[in-house]
Order: structure tokens, then sequence, then C-alpha cells
């Protein structure tokens, strides 16, 4: 039975928090990996009528063609498996250039991208500009610069975020991936490497947390754009 106060919406198995926005200038993101699409649809459904802006992470594309049936003005990206619902005007601003160590870890900055771009940045990739053939790098790295912040996404050893660290003057979120062969732990090494880094001004987020970098890298960008 839904329930409805003036700071969320109430419906028995989740609290939809739909006074983030005025609490912290961005709406509620949605976990979807968890979740019936039964409860992806009564959760998409209630944002809706509340006229929000909605996203859910980790979304199969199963969980969404099954809230498309019902809410036809939902749109998926596949390679970041995220889904949106857009009803108010998105502005982007600034600038945010996410990096990948190799192709493999693109479905992370991709989430990453969907995330930073659907809260309000302008995004550029520079993929595939990792360590085992830095001249890549050395290309972008004139481009990388005219950037707000960095998201430097990479598995293996997870070198990417020091070594773009030690190169620019803007912030750096590196963003540890599961990619690489049994030693690395599914992403430990790579954690324990960016955590190590001795680059100045790197923040570390989670294993295959693409969700928190975008997330992240846009209060930064848009806090120097001055929105």
């Amino acid at each position: 039975m839904e329930k409805e106060s003036n700071k969320y919406i109430d419906i028995d198995f989740a609290k939809l928090d739909i006074e983030r926005q005025k609490r912290r200038g961005f709406s509620e993101a949605v976990f979807c990996e968890c979740k019936t699409p039964e409860q992806l649809i009564e959760i998409f459904s209630k944002f809706k009528a509340s006229g929000q802006n909605v996203i859910g992470t980790r979304a199969s594309k199963e969980q969404y063609e099954a809230v498309h049936k019902v809410i036809n003005d939902a749109e998926y990206n596949e390679k970041a498996r995220v889904i949106t619902l857009i009803q108010n005007k998105i502005e982007r601003v600034g600038e945010v250039a996410i990096c990948t160590g190799g192709t493999g870890d693109i479905p992370v900055a991709e989430e990453a991208a969907a995330v930073a771009e659907f809260y309000g940045s302008r995004v550029k990739r520079y993929y595939d500009v990792g360590v085992a053939g830095i001249h890549r790098l050395f290309d972008k790295i004139d481009d990388i610069r005219k950037a707000n912040i960095v998201i430097a996404v990479a598995g293996m050893e997870g070198a990417l975020g020091g070594i773009i660290a030690g190169l620019v003057d803007i912030p750096v979120i590196a963003v540890p991936t599961s990619v690489g062969y049994g030693a690395s732990f599914n992403g430990l090494s790579a954690l324990l490497t960016m955590l190590n880094s001795c680059a100045e001004g790197i923040t570390v987020v989670n294993i295959d947390n693409g969700f928190n970098a975008g997330y992240s890298a846009n209060q930064i960008n848009r806090k120097i754009e001055g929105k």
C-alpha cells in the first residue's frame, strides 16, 4: 500500500526519495541489478508521476524492456546498462574527460559517462590509452588537459590513474575495474595500485563503480562552472 509524505513515497519494498533533488541538487538514482521488473516498473512510474528525471543503473535489457512497455519514453544505453527517463531538459556544462586503459574497461567508463551526462556535464571519451601503448595517451594529453576533471578507468595493474595524475593539473578520479587475469583478483590489484599511487590529487572509487565516478565528477565539474 502506497504511503506518501512530503519527503518520500513509501511503496513497501522501497521508499522513493523525492526530496533528494532539493537537498542535493540531483534526483535519486535507482540501482536496478537486484530488483524485479515489477518493482522497477512501479519505481519508475512513481518517479514519472512526480515529474522528475530518473536514472537506473546496472539494468539488463530485459529489465528495460519491461519498463519500456509501461513507460514508453524511457530510454536504454546498452553499453552503460543504464535506463533514463528525461522529463525535464538537461543543460550540460563544462567538460569531463573519461579515459580507459583498454577496450575491456569501456562498459564501466560508459556507465560513468552516462551518469555524468544525465546529471548535467559534457563528456569527452578517450578510450584504449593504457600504459601498454603509452604513446596513445601522449597523443591525447593536450586535449585531456582542457577538461575540468578526468575519470581514469583501468583494470589489470590499474596504472592509468597515477600516470594521468602526473601529467595534468586537474582532479583525477580513478576507477579500478575487474578486467584482468587471475592475479588481478577481480579488480583488487587495480584498486590497490590506485590507492597507493604517489601522484597527488587522485580520488579512488570502488571496483567497477562507474556510477559514483560519474556522479562525483559531475559535482566537481558543475561547481567549477558555477552551477
